[in-house]
């Protein structure tokens, strides 16, 4: 690999700090865990989804409803978001309630959208 400018200038303490980012840097197990994350949120549906679970607490009929979607097709996503831990469900009786898995999803998706419509 080719040296830029900056490295062949580089003293030995940016070489350390180069070595301390290295031992620092996110484990692979890490990365494909952030990378499954990010790609479950990678779907406008799930997305829409979240979106509206950020909002309140809903059934699967209620999100069929604000989704215009089929119970099936919505099964089918919160079943790969619980499976992310993205969400969780509620039982009432025969009713399954959903909301978000805890704030960490809930400060991803704020902190995403603001980042997007920032000006």
């Amino acid at each position: 690999m080719e040296e830029c400018g900056h490295c062949l200038n580089a003293n030995e303490a940016s070489q350390q700090e180069l070595a301390r980012i290295k031992q620092e840097l996110v484990s692979d197990n890490t990365a494909l865990s952030m990378a499954e994350m990010f790609k479950a949120l990678g779907d406008p549906t799930r997305v829409r989804l979240i979106y509206a679970l950020l909002q309140q607490e809903l059934c699967v009929h209620d999100i069929c409803e604000v989704l215009d979607m089929t119970q099936s097709a919505v099964s089918h996503q919160l079943r790969y978001l619980r499976n992310m831990r993205i969400v969780k469900p509620r039982k009432v009786g025969k009713t399954v309630f959903y909301s978000l898995d805890d704030y960490h999803v809930e400060e991803i998706f704020k902190q995403t959208y603001q980042h997007l419509n920032h000006n």
